[in-house]
């Protein structure tokens, strides 16, 4: 099975999420081929020949970031008063701009997930929902439910949630591998 995680991250709690993903896929179907790699890298065709397209993001504004909100989180960064490291690979483009180039799938699934504040989703809002929806309209269908990883008011993940990404990894394996004879 060959698997292709495309994250943005701004801070880094997103590309932790993407790499526990890549974890669970790994530890729960062998052979598996996994890359994982920042929006900014990914190019038009990284996901061609993938059997799962994996996409996440950060929510920014009850969504996926835009140019603005990448360029308020420079700003955040820049704030001596906040402990946040930008990513070295941020910002850039973002995942909302990359999933308009990509090409039509031609029977792969997708799965999206984002990163946002511990807040009710609906405070909060969650980029996985438009992450979903792009997907779906190039023509991925849906593996698993889309997901949700929180994160704490300074930026990094909340204890327990790597696990909780590796977990839900090994959930994806599972349903593209189907159930056992």
């Amino acid at each position: 099975m060959k698997a292709v995680i495309v994250y943005e991250s701004m801070f880094g709690a997103t590309r932790e999420v993407a790499q526990a993903l890549a974890d669970g896929l790994r530890s729960a179907a062998s052979g598996t081929t996994v890359t994982v790699i920042n929006v900014n890298q990914a190019g038009e065709s990284i996901a061609a020949g993938a059997d799962v397209l994996i996409v996440g993001g950060p929510t920014h504004i009850h969504g996926m970031s835009r140019p603005e909100s990448r360029a308020e989180a420079v700003t955040w960064a820049d704030d001596s008063d906040r402990t946040l490291t930008l990513e070295p690979e941020a910002p850039g483009i973002g995942v909302r701009e990359w999933l308009e180039s990509l090409a039509e799938s031609t029977g792969a699934r997708g799965a999206a997930f984002d990163t946002r504040a511990d807040f009710p989703r609906i405070l909060s809002g969650a980029a996985s929902n438009a992450i979903h929806k792009a997907l779906s309209k190039h023509g991925y269908t849906e593996v698993v439910p889309s997901e949700s990883f929180l994160v704490t008011k300074d930026g990094p993940l909340e204890e327990g949630e790597r696990a909780r990404a590796q977990a839900w990894g090994q959930r994806i394996a599972s349903s593209l591998m189907g159930p056992p004879d």
